[in-house]
């Protein structure tokens, strides 16, 4: 992997993301790879998945636990399922390794490959060429986007999720584990439009909710014409502003996505949101990339 330079810098400081071909290798992707085969082999379908639907009050219990379910994610190792996969006892529908969406959020705390893949020295060597002081990582997710039913992810801006005063704190490491393609779904992003702030965040809801997190603020509207796709090889890395707004198609072809991303948030003068659905807790405060 060459080094990176200034110029890119300065580039990603211009549009809000930087594609780096061939960060990784592909012994590394492969090694990502057959850990989270591994991880799925063992995975339990959580008990909040298997209770059958019944009155419409059970079914809002239901999504309550479930809510808690991910809640209380941040600092676990945790399953989340595509739309459609389970039946209404929670069985699968299709072979289960075909049937997740994503684990996160904790796999770069607890997982010996991810670990390692997140601390690596070529990582840390970027947040210094970037400037981060005290960067901390935040979350981990594995995004598997299944073939024809990985879903769509509508344009957003990451820090609508993971608040930090002052903004511009947050930093998105997005590994493609497999070719990432138009037809499978590649990242699309707004180019500069991480320089307006943001107007919309999820909080935690208020205790006795019936949901476990809302919405503040509006959703603006994006001219779809503005958006750029950022097709990238096994091995590239995009590194995303905490502000750029980015999507993802659904994805249509045969083939899977698998991707490895996590958030990085420079500590150093940063307030994090209490009121972000994510917390770090005793048993794992937020890590320093730099160990």
């Amino acid at each position: 992997m060459a080094s990176v330079t200034q110029h890119q810098i300065q580039k990603f400081h211009k549009d809000g993301f930087l594609v780096l071909e061939q960060f990784f290798s592909a012994e590394e992707c492969d090694s990502m790879r057959s850990q989270i085969q591994r991880i799925v082999a063992e995975m339990e379908v959580p008990p909040h998945c298997r209770t059958a639907f019944s009155t419409r009050e059970e079914e809002q219990l239901q999504a309550q636990g479930s809510s808690d379910y991910f809640l209380t994610s941040g600092d676990k190792i945790r399953f989340f399922f595509e739309k459609g996969v389970l039946d209404e006892k929670g069985n699968f529908l299709i072979p289960k390794e075909k049937s997740v969406s994503k684990i996160g959020h904790a796999l770069h705390a607890y997982d010996p490959v991810f670990k390692q893949i997140t601390h690596s020295p070529k990582v840390q060597e970027l947040g210094r060429k970037l400037g981060l002081e005290r960067p901390v990582v935040v979350q981990s997710m594995y995004i598997f986007k299944q073939p024809g039913i990985g879903g769509e992810v509508t344009p957003h801006q990451d820090a609508t999720f993971l608040h930090t005063e002052p903004l511009g704190r947050i930093l998105g490491f997005w590994i493609a584990l497999e070719d990432a393609t138009q037809e499978n779904g590649c990242l699309w992003f707004i180019p500069g439009s991480h320089t307006n702030g943001i107007t919309r965040r999820m909080v935690r809801a208020a205790s006795g909710a019936s949901t476990c997190v809302e919405f503040v603020g509006s959703e603006p509207a994006y001219d779809y014409k503005q958006f750029i796709p950022l097709p990238i090889s096994k091995g590239g890395l995009i590194l995303i502003h905490g502000e750029v707004v980015h999507k993802s198609e659904l994805n249509s072809s045969e083939s899977s996505r698998h991707a490895f991303t996590f958030h990085v948030m420079e500590a150093k003068g940063t307030t994090w949101s209490k009121e972000n659905w994510l917390q770090p807790t005793p048993e794992l405060p937020f890590p320093s990339l730099y160990t």
